[in-house]
């Protein structure tokens, strides 16, 4: 199994002019095309201001990034060998700024921790790619949603419950039941 990540931003959507990065991570196989459910999902507002949605993209790579490397250690050491983990951005500005296709005028605009990514890539660690936003999972965490869109969405991110209720069943388990009155602490 490959840990495989699709990445987005949104920019100045949060207040003070912050911008929201967000991650969907999954396990593929050689494909990578989804295998199973998500294993991790990232909703962050980036703590830095961006200057452009550029900005805003090649900081979200930087987050998916960072978080990926622990996931990677974890899954190697379990004996799941992992080839450089596929992540999917739809900015073609920011793919290019991390594959090195594209020099900026102005490289000091970019942070300097985001030159970690282009490093990653030199080792062989991550494979960035660039794919239409329409099947980017990573967009439902850097948007606000009504409530129609949630339930809409929610089996895409979420086990039923009734499968849930299945799986405990034949682990001989009593399905869990949540009473109101019930103190948490």
């Amino acid at each position: 199994m490959i840990l495989a990540i699709h990445s987005d931003a949104s920019y100045l959507s949060e207040p003070k002019a912050r911008s929201r990065a967000g991650g969907h991570y999954y396990m593929t196989d050689e494909d990578e095309e989804p295998r199973s459910g998500p294993v991790h999902n990232v909703a962050q507002v980036i703590r830095n201001v961006m200057t452009s949605a550029a900005d805003a993209e090649i900081g979200a790579l930087y987050i998916n990034s960072r978080q990926a490397i622990l996931a990677r250690q974890l899954l190697e050491e379990m004996g799941h060998k992992q080839p450089p983990t596929p992540i999917q951005t739809d900015n073609t500005t920011a793919l290019g700024f991390v594959t090195k296709n594209l020099q900026p005028k102005a490289t000091k605009s970019i942070e300097m921790n985001y030159w970690f990514m282009r490093d990653r890539q030199d080792r062989q660690q991550f494979k960035y790619y660039w794919r239409p936003g329409k099947g980017n999972q990573g967009d439902y965490f850097t948007k606000h949603f009504c409530p129609a869109t949630h339930k809409d969405r929610r089996t895409a991110f979420l086990t039923p419950r009734s499968v849930l209720d299945a799986l405990r069943a034949a682990m001989g388990k009593e399905p869990h039941i949540y009473l109101a009155n019930k103190r948490v602490c």
